[in-house]
């Protein structure tokens, strides 16, 4: 709509009239990811459950290369960040700790 009246009208305008943020009318998707980069996804997120949600990048960079499939582990990790793999060791676990003899009050 906005583009077919383009010519009579000012784009801001149009968009003020429907209310539409100018910024929505000019936004443009990323390209869509290459095969290469697919498949390398579904490798990563494969081998994330193979090892049962153990396996942290360098493990996972092991195993790619065990494919023959070559990634850095920024990379990896940019692809678990992106579908939400984390790792079940990196979770932090609370551990109490006693306090020092020296510590304790008397």
């Amino acid at each position: 709509m906005i583009r077919n009246n383009a010519h009579k009208y000012s784009v801001s305008a149009m968009c003020n009239v429907l209310e539409l943020p100018r910024s929505t009318y000019y936004y443009k998707p990323e390209p869509a990811e290459n095969e290469e980069e697919q498949q390398l996804e579904q490798a990563v997120m494969e081998i994330f459950t193979a090892s049962r949600n153990n396996y942290g990048t360098r493990k996972i960079k092991v195993e790619l290369k065990k494919r023959a499939i070559h990634a850095s582990r920024r990379k990896i990790g940019r692809i678990m960040k992106k579908h939400g793999l984390v790792s079940s060791y990196t979770v932090a676990q609370y551990k109490p700790s006693p306090s020092a003899s020296n510590e304790s009050q008397t």
